[in-house]
């Protein structure tokens, strides 16, 4: 355990025995929620995750299309990256993460993501079969799809077809959409007004911080504010709102974007939509008086703070580096209320 680890716990031990620690609820999908769910668990015992439910790829794609259930596989990532740092959590992690390499049907299949339908179709209830894994798994925080039906991602792009770049067309399916050429003007959900899950509404309306992003913008991030019961409850929720910028644009779905035009195509598709706070690696902000304009508009202020993993490869964001900026961003910007 690092010094920064010890010095967290300490902090979420001594909030709790003033009387709890904040209601926190993290909306997105795929890798950049998990990046913030393993930091937010460092920090908060009242964690819930909102988890996109568009992915039509992979494993999660062919469970979808054979057995007509939502995709698991983000539900998945959110649930391991809440498990612990003891050996039961990192164990459970591994398994259910694991894949199946095979010649065979099972070849690609994550073992979470049999787990999960197998008590889809046990219970008949979503959100009681995810409570269940998360309880097999000593997860820190609940998982909750944002909806409870399958949904299909469409982007209108500029320039999808190299010959043709100033044509519009329409791209569908988000594991598409995210490695899409061109550029993504807008993306809807199919159905258009796909109804939220209850207890996902109820988390919202009820937290102390919410958090969006970081993530896959267009397919993980936005989403979210196209579920109508959802953007609503974004909207009118007392809790102050943090948008979590990623470390880099995304080959494909936000090549050449910079910072503030993360912000611009958000508020394109939720104008009335507005946050306290927008945390950015300072690293990743070539110009901070741009972005600090845009989150203005946005109604909130800018946090740099370095939250990337040093190391070569992709950029990835830090647990612990992370925890400690969404920590310092609880104290310093307030809160609504004493934390229950």
């Amino acid at each position: 355990m690092t010094i920064r680890t010890r010095r967290l716990r300490r902090l979420v031990t001594a909030r709790t025995s003033r009387g709890g620690t904040p209601k926190v609820v993290a909306l997105g999908g795929g890798r950049g929620l998990s990046a913030s769910l393993a930091a937010l668990r460092r920090i908060t015992r009242d964690l819930t995750a909102v988890v996109t439910v568009a992915d039509d790829g992979g494993s999660s794609g062919r469970l979808r299309e054979e057995l007509d259930v939502l995709p698991p596989g983000d539900l998945r990532k959110a649930l391991a990256a809440l498990c612990g740092d003891d050996e039961w959590g990192r164990t459970w992690a591994r398994v259910v993460q694991h894949r199946f390499v095979s010649k065979g049907e099972l070849h690609g299949h994550a073992v979470g993501n049999l787990l999960i339908v197998a008590l889809w179709e046990q219970l008949g209830d979503h959100v009681q079969a995810l409570d269940l894994v998360g309880k097999l798994l000593g997860a820190h925080g609940r998982v909750l799809p944002m909806s409870a039906v399958p949904l299909e991602l469409r982007a209108l792009v500029r320039g999808h077809d190299p010959a043709r770049p100033d044509e519009v067309t329409t791209v569908r399916g988000q594991a598409t959409v995210a490695l899409t050429p061109g550029e993504v003007q807008r993306v809807h959900l199919v159905p258009h007004d796909p109804p939220a899950v209850p207890e996902a509404v109820e988390a919202v309306l009820d937290a102390d911080w919410v958090v969006l992003g970081p993530g896959s913008w267009f397919s993980s991030v936005i989403p979210h504010l196209l579920v109508p019961e959802l953007l609503k409850a974004l909207t009118e929720t007392r809790a102050r709102r943090v948008l979590s910028l990623n470390l880099a644009p995304q080959p494909g779905e936000t090549d050449g974007f910079s910072p503030q035009r993360h912000l611009e195509v958000l508020v394109r598709h939720a104008p009335k939509l507005t946050f306290d706070v927008v945390l950015a690696d300072r690293a990743a902000v070539p110009d901070e008086e741009g972005l600090r304009d845009a989150a203005r508009r946005l109604g909130g202020t800018v946090e740099l703070a370095p939250v990337a993993a040093a190391g070569g490869g992709l950029p990835r964001h830090d647990p612990e580096l992370l925890a400690a900026a969404y920590d310092r961003i609880f104290r310093m910007h307030g809160r609504i209320g004493p934390w229950r």
